[in-house]
């Protein structure tokens, strides 16, 4: 037998407004992410957020308002957040190791929100109909890593010949590998290490290479 809520009908009655609709965008997230799009339904939703269906519909018209939803708090929490208080930092390195401490932070205390951001940059590809230009988080964080970069140069970090496309890509594809990595892979004990160990290797201070 299917598993079905345990609550009555309509809203919890003891809840309040916004309580309920941050525990059904929480668990929107949850299954969006293990789900997909397409395959998230508003009744498994609705069971994992420990509602009744009708009790979604009245926070959320549809499932593409909901998307919106989980899109635009999980990018405000963690990569918006990540990106200012890096850009308070000075330095190239500072930056970026202060990007990951913030946005790997959060991930560790919400696995979700990680698997979420890595599920919604496949779910744009296939769904372009679903991207937002304000909270595309793999946008905003490329644009982030692009000002970083170009700032390191004009600061003298950087030589000034540096191919700034090549480096801001390798960049951007190890701080969504190491969402991929929060999201998917590593605990949160191992995510916290791997993360110590990323920020050596930016400082190069991992390792020393013999000649």
């Amino acid at each position: 037998m299917p598993y079905t809520a345990s609550r009555g009908p309509g809203r919890p009655p003891a809840a309040k407004a916004a309580e309920t609709r941050e525990r059904i965008v929480r668990a929107a997230r949850e299954v969006f992410s293990e789900l997909g799009y397409d395959a998230a339904t508003f009744q498994a939703i609705a069971v994992r957020a420990d509602l009744t269906r009708p009790a979604i519909n009245h926070y959320f018209a549809s499932k593409r308002v909901l998307w919106a939803e989980v899109i635009e708090q999980t990018n405000t929490t963690i990569v918006s957040a990540g990106i200012a208080r890096a850009r308070e930092q000075a330095g190239l390195i500072d930056r970026l190791s202060t990007f990951l401490s913030v946005t790997t932070q959060a991930e560790a205390e919400d696995r979700s929100a990680a698997a979420f951001l890595v599920t919604s940059v496949l779910e744009s590809q296939r769904h372009p109909e679903l991207s937002s230009d304000a909270h595309d988080s793999l946008t905003n964080s490329r644009e982030f890593v692009n000002w970083a970069v170009t700032d390191a140069i004009a600061r003298g970090e950087l030589n000034t010949d540096t191919d700034v496309g090549h480096l801001v890509e390798m960049l951007v594809a190890v701080l969504w590998g190491m969402g991929f990595y929060a999201g998917f892979v590593g605990s949160r004990e191992e995510l916290g290490a791997v993360v110590a160990k990323l920020e050596l290797l930016l400082a190069n201070r991992l390792w020393k290479l013999g000649e």
